[in-house]
């Protein structure tokens, strides 16, 4: 005798009584069964901007930092344009060539071989935008060559841009009907005729418990056990990010690529925090603050002054409207709402007083302001920074790491005490101005940088005398010494998060004045421990290139990159540029023995 298990099964009678368990033990006889032959269609062109910003459990990454990861794969050559609203492909759009390129992956070959020979379905018609193409694979890749994030989202698009191409899954919706005792009851479940494009997407498969066993009418089954489930209604869960790219997407918010800066922005801000399953939770700080913007103006908070704009730069788009007068439009209704937001300002501090302190009265003294010379206070929820109640002013600092104070020295700008920024034991670590992050005093600073990127000619703290060279990994950074690091020493890149582990328990690291002959890099001058010096006999002082001394070279462990300089790769490893070579595209770039022209050859 067959069993018949279907959790999804529903009472005729709708909700059931308690005594109906004694009813229904017996037998169920089986009266009939239907079978519906269905279709599931295949996904659309990849990608519209909800698809790559918020992947499905194959990416799992936020819908900003997905977005970065597409753009890498763009410039590498590895996808198509990510930054598209269209989903539709041209007519005249080749779509067996990047299939072919996948011919001979060692993962979906046989797949993608089939389709070519059997030949491939044209994508339905999607969305076209007037950008670019529906963002597509352009060339194989392994995950040995991606690997990590860039594969799983590289994976993901390839499978997608496959399963366009690929035939609908086909199923068969069956409905069981069946008694127990007087009662009647009934079952629906699925069967899979051809799996189609849910083969190269599984995900999108139909699920195994929503199969039916074969049975015909007139077979009787054995109760195994009656339960009757007795549940309550609970409230809605947090908006997934996701859900949220939807709804911005429905009410005209936002575009493919501001939609995840929005929601990195709000994240940021700590408005909301990201909880698993990247559920956004609201924190108190952007609950009042909504509440606030409600009261004083609804339409601040609500979606249908940015959707109407959107509409509006649409129009213009399809030149139905003068961009001058949707522009004039625009800025009076803005201006118009921020001069009422300000004088009803008192409504917002209202709400803000019940939940928060005021900022004077948080946060722990730090450092002293170079104004004042009062002790300023560090905030440290997020976003961090220090703030002087004295002169009321607020200078930001970097954000994800700790900031405690640099020995009490001061900027020889300003006066402002130094203060130290660390993400950890082993990351990166620099000393920042609290005023010159602010507000930067050369031209070539950026808003938030620190005294590795400040090109004060003459402060022992900046670029011009900590620099030692270009990075091994990205085309503007420069490897800085980090010299709170000992004796654990570090050398790090300003720009990116290439950092480089060396000389460990010396006694001091110094970058010399002097430069290296064969690759240009500043010279290091580093006083070994008597105990553990590498230098033979009983030598204990060196100087020489972090890149080309073969002393050196055996002492830099470099950390958190994909490749490293190329005096110290191995034989059959891919190549790359170091500080030994001339930069790509840059035929005259060098580093002079004179270190402001070094700094202008940088940054100039």
């Amino acid at each position: 005798m067959c069993g018949l298990c279907c959790p999804s099964g529903t009472w005729a009678e709708g909700v059931a009584q308690a005594e109906c368990e004694r009813v229904l033990y017996g037998c169920q006889h089986l009266e009939g069964d239907r079978g519906v032959p269905a279709l599931l269609g295949e996904p659309g062109a990849p990608c519209p901007p909800r698809t790559l910003s918020a992947p499905p459990p194959p990416a799992g990454m936020g819908p900003q930092h997905a977005m970065q990861t597409a753009e890498r794969l763009y410039t590498q050559g590895y996808i198509s344009y990510p930054r598209t609203e269209t989903t539709h492909y041209p007519e005249s759009f080749d779509l067996k060539g990047p299939l072919r390129q996948q011919a001979n992956h060692p993962y979906w070959a046989d797949t993608v071989k089939q389709l070519l020979a059997e030949g491939i379905n044209r994508p339905r018609k999607g969305h076209d935008a007037g950008d670019h193409p529906p963002i597509t694979p352009m060339r194989s890749a392994t995950e040995a060559e991606l690997g990590g994030e860039a594969w799983r989202l590289y994976e993901y698009i390839t499978r997608h841009f496959i399963a366009t191409v690929s035939h609908d899954c086909r199923y068969l919706q069956s409905t069981i009907s069946f008694r127990i005792g007087p009662e009647r009851f009934t079952c629906t479940g699925k069967t899979v005729i051809s799996p189609g494009f849910t083969e190269i997407m599984p995900w999108q498969s139909v699920p195994l418990e929503e199969s039916l066993p074969t049975c015909q009418k007139g077979d009787t089954f054995a109760v195994g056990e009656v339960k009757m489930l007795e549940k309550q209604t609970s409230p809605p869960d947090y908006l997934t990010e996701a859900e949220l790219i939807t709804l911005m997407e429905k009410h005209g918010i936002g575009t493919d690529a501001s939609i995840p800066v929005h929601i990195n922005n709000i994240c940021q801000r700590n408005y909301v925090v990201v909880e698993s399953g990247r559920r956004l939770k609201p924190t108190n700080l952007g609950i009042v603050l909504v509440h606030g913007y409600y009261k004083i103006d609804a339409e601040l908070v609500l979606p249908t002054i940015r959707s109407a704009v959107e509409k509006q730069l649409n129009l213009i788009a399809q030149g139905k409207a003068d961009y001058r007068q949707v522009l004039g439009h625009t800025l009076d209704i803005f201006k118009r709402k921020f001069h009422y937001f300000v004088d009803s300002i008192a409504g917002m501090d209202e709400l803000m007083e019940v939940s928060f302190s005021p900022l004077a009265a948080t946060g722990k003294p730090l450092s002293r302001c170079g104004k004042c010379h009062r002790f300023m206070k560090y905030i440290q929820a997020k976003p961090s920074r220090l703030h002087c109640s004295h002169c009321d002013e607020t200078y930001t600092l970097p954000q994800n790491g700790t900031i405690k104070l640099y020995k009490e020295l001061r900027c020889p700008l300003d006066d402002f005490e130094l203060v130290l920024w660390s993400s950890g034991s082993r990351g990166k670590s620099y000393p920042l101005c609290p005023y010159c992050s602010n507000h930067p005093p050369f031209r070539d600073m950026k808003k938030g940088t620190g005294c590795n990127e400040c090109t004060h000619p003459t402060c022992q703290h900046s670029l011009n005398m900590l620099g030692i060279g270009q990075c091994v990994e990205c085309e503007s950074g420069v490897l800085v010494l980090d010299p709170t690091s000992g004796p654990k020493w570090r050398v790090a890149c300003n720009r990116c998060n290439v950092v480089a582990h060396c000389f460990e328990n010396a006694h001091r690291v110094r970058v010399s004045s002097d430069t290296c002959s064969t690759c240009e890099a500043a010279l290091l001058d580093v006083d070994f421990n008597k105990a553990k010096s590498p230098l033979p006999g009983d030598a204990t002082q060196h100087i020489g290139c972090v890149f080309c001394d073969p002393i050196f070279q055996e002492l830099v462990e470099l950390k958190h990159a994909a490749s490293c300089h190329p005096m110290h790769r191995g034989p059959g490893r891919r190549q790359g540029r170091g500080r030994g070579r001339r930069p790509a595209g840059k035929p005259g770039a060098r580093r002079p023995k004179d270190k402001m022209s070094a700094l202008a050859a940088y940054f100039v």
